[in-house]
């Protein structure tokens, strides 16, 4: 694949320095860390190798990636390992697509509570499908999901909201038979936003009263728990949005949105248009239009660009891709071959398409440009370390 005209990289080398100088002591260590992987991303300070084509001797230098989670650059071949795994777990039945999505209101104190408030939002909607499902009325059926957390709308603006993926029926309690759900509908969208209304703000106002949120700049008002539950009393008349989209077209449905979103990360190199003396132009969909005029181009100040892109940085260490009920951990491979006996399919075999799918991901085709001869690594070498790091010496790069 060609590599595009302008990355988000090339952003953060030409502004980067001044933007960090401008934020100091308000940057976190981990948007820091983000910079400093992308701006390094395929360049000589990381090493790489050099690649000599077996038939005509054509020799090019290759740059290692950061394999940071959040450069745009990274994430295809993570992506696409992931994919071949769940490949073999996929079932023979129709696949759900629901999205449920935190309130404006709920979104300020979200970024100042990351790693908390992201955990809730996965857990209140896994529990609310979860047990909207088992509900004789409803489904009455044990159900697995896997949650996907996007925390951007398509301006970059902080829009926290999860992604869940939904085979069309479950086990029944007691795990003899598949209930399947009726065609073309899954569960009943305002009973499920209602019960993830009342879960999520049950449990953030339990986070308050432990103690486990903190407040500063213009919401450090609501550290006073009465005012905390004054500015919580509306979002539990109002409705929240839960969206439930039409049924995937078959498996490979399942799979090509799911390369499209598990791995994303808030732009991609592909929507830039320009970095110029009027800042970055890229192209962003405004959702709230249907159709082709949707589709809008948008430029921002490099530092305000930067400053949105950052928002996104996840806390180390927290997981944006989760599984639950049927599919929760260990119980996973049992569940799954589980419901295959009960649908009457056979085991994905070794060797299948996602086992070839796996390989190519571990051990990519190197061609030569020149004439598709096989290319093949003559030397590795390490990065030189560098004059001066734009992060403080103590401060190592992760590149998880």
């Amino acid at each position: 694949m060609p590599r595009p005209l302008l990355e988000v990289a090339d952003v953060f080398r030409a502004h980067g320095a001044a933007w960090r100088k401008a934020n100091a002591g308000h940057a976190s260590l981990a948007q820091l860390k983000v910079m400093a992987a992308i701006e390094t991303c395929r360049t000589s300070a990381l090493g790489g190798h050099v690649e000599r084509c077996e038939d005509c001797a054509h020799m090019r230098v290759a740059y290692n990636s950061c394999r940071n989670r959040h450069c745009p650059k990274c994430q295809g071949a993570a992506a696409r390992q992931w994919l071949a795994e769940r490949e073999a777990e996929l079932l023979p039945v129709p696949y759900y697509h629901v999205v449920f999505t935190l309130p404006a209101a709920i979104g300020a104190i979200a970024f100042q509570n990351k790693a908390t408030v992201y955990d809730l939002l996965f857990r209140s909607a896994a529990e609310t499908l979860v047990t909207i499902a088992a509900d004789p009325k409803h489904l009455g059926a044990r159900i697995g999901l896997t949650a996907v957390l996007h925390t951007w709308g398509s301006a970059l603006t902080h829009h926290p909201h999860v992604h869940l993926i939904v085979p069309g029926g479950g086990l029944s309690p007691d795990g003899a038979r598949w209930i399947a759900c009726k065609p073309g509908f899954f569960l009943p969208v305002r009973v499920l936003s209602r019960l993830f209304r009342r879960l999520f703000l049950d449990g953030l106002s339990a986070l308050n009263q432990a103690g486990r949120l903190v407040f500063f700049g213009d919401l450090a008002p609501l550290a006073d728990r009465p005012a905390f539950a004054a500015a919580l009393a509306p979002l539990r008349r109002s409705e929240w949005v839960v969206y439930a989209k039409r049924p995937f077209a078959g498996p490979q449905a399942v799979l090509a949105y799911l390369a499209r979103y598990t791995h994303r990360v808030a732009i991609s190199n592909s929507r830039l248009i320009a970095l110029d003396e009027k800042g970055v132009t890229f192209k962003w969909k405004d959702y709230r239009i249907k159709g082709r005029d949707r589709l809008k181009i948008m430029t921002l100040g490099a530092a305000e660009f930067i400053r949105r892109f950052l928002l996104h940085v996840l806390p180390s260490g927290f997981h944006r891709i989760r599984h639950y009920g049927l599919f929760a951990g260990a119980v996973r491979a049992g569940n799954i071959e589980r419901v295959r006996q009960l649908l009457t399919t056979p085991k994905a075999a070794p060797g299948s398409a996602h086992a070839d799918a796996d390989s190519e991901t571990k051990t990519p085709a190197r061609r030569c440009p020149c004439c598709g001869g096989r290319m093949i690594i003559v030397e590795t070498f390490e990065g030189p370390r560098p004059a001066q790091s734009p992060l403080p010496s103590r401060i190592r790069i992760d590149t998880s």
